[in-house]
C-alpha cells in the first residue's frame, strides 16, 4: 500500500520481493480478508482508522486480483510479472548501448551465477533478470526460516543483489526520465 508505492519510486527490486512477499502471505492466510485483518493489518498499533481501511481495502484487491488472474496456489500477478517485462526491456536497452559498458560490465561479471542458477530450476526456464529475483526471493525465505545458507551461496546471492541494485538505479532514473537510452 503506502510501503509498496514508496518502494516502487525508490527501489524497484524491493518493491518486487516485498510485492512476492505480500502475495506468500495472502496465501499463508488462505485468502481470507479476516485472516489479513486480524494477523497483518490489526498488528500495526499506530494506523488510524482511516489507514487501516485503506490497507483491507488494498489487500482485498489484491485477493481479488489473485483469484480473477489464477494465481490462487502460486505464480504472481500480473501487475508484479510486469515488472519483471520492464526491467527484462530495460536490461536489453542498457545491454546493447555502449554507454552503459559499466552496467554491461556488471552483468557479465553476474551472467555465471545467472546460469548456475537456470541449470538448478530444472522446467521453470525464467530469464535473467526473473531467474536473479527468483534467487533473491528464495534466500529471503530460507533466512526467514532460519535455515543455514553457505558461503558460497551468499556470495552468489550478493553479486546478484549487487547487480540488481544497478540495474533498480536505472529504473528509478528511468522512472524520472533521467535516463537516455
Amino acid at each position: 500500500m503506502i510501503t509498496a508505492s514508496v518502494k516502487k519510486k525508490e527501489n524497484i527490486a524491493e518493491y518486487l520481493l516485498y510485492m512476492w512477499q505480500i502475495e506468500d502471505l495472502i496465501r499463508a492466510n488462505l485468502l481470507d480478508i479476516d485472516k489479513i485483518q486480524t494477523t497483518i493489518i490489526d498488528q500495526y498499533k499506530d494506523l488510524t482508522d482511516q489507514q487501516r481501511k485503506e490497507m483491507r481495502d488494498w489487500y482485498e484487491s489484491l485477493i481479488d486480483m489473485m483469484r480473477r488472474e489464477g494465481v490462487v496456489e502460486k505464480g504472481h500477478l500480473q501487475i508484479n510479472k510486469n515488472v519483471i517485462i520492464q526491467l527484462d526491456d530495460l536490461h536489453r536497452q542498457l545491454l546493447n548501448d555502449p554507454k552503459f559498458a559499466t552496467y554491461s560490465a556488471q552483468f557479465y561479471h553476474t551472467l555465471p551465477i545467472i546460469v548456475e542458477l537456470r541449470a538448478k530450476s530444472g522446467d521453470n526456464k525464467s530469464g535473467e533478470i526473473e531467474t536473479c529475483f527468483n534467487a533473491l526471493y528464495g534466500i529471503l525465505l530460507l533466512r526467514l526460516q532460519g535455515k543455514e545458507i553457505s558461503e558460497e551461496t551468499s556470495k552468489a546471492v550478493a553479486q546478484v543483489s549487487k547487480f540488481l541494485a544497478v540495474l533498480s538505479m536505472y529504473y528509478k532514473k528511468d522512472y524520472e526520465n533521467e535516463l537516455s537510452v
